[in-house]
């Protein structure tokens, strides 16, 4: 088994503490000119967060980013080769919303998107794609596919995207990862990736802890085998950081202790290199002591952000 960073593949042994979703290199372009929050565009800035993440003890990040979304693979494998920490890219795609009117990815074919993601899962990322059909690739690699569920119906483009999203973790056996919007249907989506013959089990949906407060559905999700990320930590405008750990011992109670991710989906109002707060290394300086505080044991805590990132996003070498 091995996991397929930036710098090449690893062991899963090697992978060390991991938070699961972060954004740590998006570049001006469509989604900045949505939300200043998705500029993340400074080499310096984003390598020296790393550096105090590495410096707290962090070993390795998730970053979320897609192709042909301000997502910049170049940047990626640069800043993990200078601060040391491994990064796990992404192919796949964000929220519609982030996409111009006449991007490539309204036109493409469902089988020409699969080909796309898988080849930046086998052979290399594509360092352009933003403002025209992406042509030129590097050798890093995604280790894990995007997708993106947003709330309303489920239109053709999304039934589209998903099927491409669908068929590359089938074919490559890598991770989807899924952003699931408020006011969206995660079990529906469920339903729709089993039927494309995607694996429970290589199934992440994300942001469940801010996105569906029903806890029964964070639960249902689990008996299906679906993996989930929370990320609602340092979020005082979504909720405390004591509420999200009622949210946690929930599921530690339903016994998913064994899917369960975490991390702090950074923007650039979010790192403090770039003058914002809390910084990636909040949840070891912070969350995880309050953890403890909580009495959970250090074996809970450790498969959070060592064994079960190491499982989940290894696959067949």
């Amino acid at each position: 088994m091995v996991i397929t960073t930036v710098s090449g593949d690893i062991s899963p042994s090697d992978l060390g503490f991991c938070q699961s979703h972060e954004h740590l290199s998006i570049i001006r372009e469509y989604p900045a000119s949505v939300s200043s929050d998705q500029c993340i565009d400074d080499w310096e800035k984003s390598c020296q967060e790393l550096k105090l993440y590495r410096h707290f003890g962090g070993g390795a990040v998730v970053d979320a980013q897609g192709l042909g979304c301000g997502r910049d693979a170049a940047m990626l494998r640069d800043i993990s080769k200078k601060s040391g920490v491994h990064i796990i890219a992404s192919t796949g795609f964000h929220k519609m919303f982030f996409y111009p009117e006449g991007h490539w990815i309204y036109s493409i074919s469902t089988d020409n998107l699969t080909r796309l993601y898988l080849a930046e899962l086998t052979c290399g990322m594509f360092i352009d794609g933003d403002n025209g059909y992406p042509v030129k690739q590097i050798s890093a690699r995604a280790g894990q596919i995007k997708a993106a569920l947003d709330i309303g119906e489920f239109t053709s483009q999304y039934r589209k995207v998903f099927t491409a999203a669908a068929e590359a973790a089938k074919i490559s056996g890598g991770v989807l990862m899924v952003h699931i919007e408020k006011g969206s249907d995660p079990i529906a989506l469920a339903d729709f990736l089993n039927k494309q013959g995607v694996v429970p089990n290589r199934i992440i949906f994300c942001h469940l802890d801010r996105a569906i407060a029903d806890i029964g559905i964070h639960r249902e999700a689990c008996a299906r085998s679906i993996i989930l990320e929370y990320d609602t930590i340092g979020r005082p405008k979504y909720h405390s950081d004591e509420a999200e750990v009622r949210i946690i011992l929930e599921m530690l109670k339903a016994g998913y202790e064994k899917q369960l991710l975490m991390s702090l989906d950074t923007t650039r109002t979010r790192l403090k290199s770039y003058g914002g707060n809390p910084g990636l290394a909040y949840i070891i300086e912070h969350f995880i002591p309050l953890l403890r505080r909580k009495e959970l044991p250090e074996e809970q805590i450790s498969l959070f952000f060592k064994e079960n990132p190491a499982r989940i996003f290894s696959k067949k070498a």
